[in-house]
């Protein structure tokens, strides 16, 4: 099993960014795989809340 690190996690999200149109509505599926990312990378997690966030997954 591999491990990600935060590098791939970033070399990721650039790559994602690249795709990136400028199309709301053509970028959503990207901007949220984007911020998933982040999220992962940062280690964050909704404030006030000890549950996950449904939404992302974080």
């Amino acid at each position: 099993m591999e491990t990600i690190t935060t590098s791939d996690l970033a070399q990721e999200i650039e790559v994602l960014k690249t795709q990136l149109t400028g199309d709301m509505f053509q970028d959503m599926e990207l901007k949220d795989k984007i911020h998933n990312l982040e999220m992962q990378l940062k280690g964050v997690k909704p404030t006030d809340s000890h549950f996950d966030c449904i939404g992302c997954g974080a």
